[in-house]
């Protein structure tokens, strides 16, 4: 499983979605970096540039985007059930 894609999570700390899709990440033993847009202006200027969302979570893997956590898509992105 580990022709690993890099994930990136824009995400805030109070944010139940986020925690969850961190979760989800940890259980799949899958790594990524997280951007608290809470607290990091440039991350969050770029999730916006990218998406035109202010809504967290969006994910990144590889190149495909996602917006907020739905999980099939995630697992199906990241080959992983």
């Amino acid at each position: 499983m580990n022709n690993q894609k890099t994930v990136k999570i824009y995400s805030t700390p109070t944010c139940v979605w986020c925690r969850a899709a961190k979760d989800f990440f940890k259980d799949k033993n899958v790594s990524y970096e997280d951007y608290d847009v809470a607290s990091d202006a440039v991350a969050r200027e770029y999730m916006f540039k990218r998406t035109g969302q202010m809504g967290v979570p969006v994910i990144e893997i590889g190149n495909e985007v996602v917006i907020g956590f739905d999980e099939e898509k995630v697992a199906s992105l990241l080959g992983v059930n």
